[in-house]
């Protein structure tokens, strides 16, 4: 197995399986890590979540893998998607915010 296929093997591990579908890139890997019934590979499903990771990218720096802004802290990746979706994805949130600030 691949280098890849070994940190997908390790990441499916602490995953339990059971009961779950996962999207996923048409890869081969895939295909041998996760049975057929719960792998999905289509187009349509992973449209809106390859949209919601390029949205992110373009309004958080630290995910746009420049070495001077790429978070290494796990707590910091975590607290700046909480605000992230804090803000982005409830509009009153936002409106309050620049309620204060203007």
């Amino acid at each position: 197995m691949v280098r890849g296929g070994r940190l997908y093997q390790t990441l499916l591990d602490k995953v339990d399986l059971k009961g779950k579908t996962f999207l996923a890139a048409d890869w081969d890997g895939f295909h041998r890590l996760i049975p057929e019934d719960q792998l999905f590979t289509d187009k349509d499903l992973t449209f809106s979540t390859e949209q919601d990771n390029s949205n992110i990218r373009h309004f958080l720096a630290r995910f746009r893998r420049r070495t001077k802004v790429v978070s290494k802290a796990v707590e910091m990746v975590d607290l700046s998607l909480r605000i992230d979706h804090h803000f982005h994805d409830n509009p009153c949130n936002f409106a309050t915010l620049l309620c204060i600030f203007t």
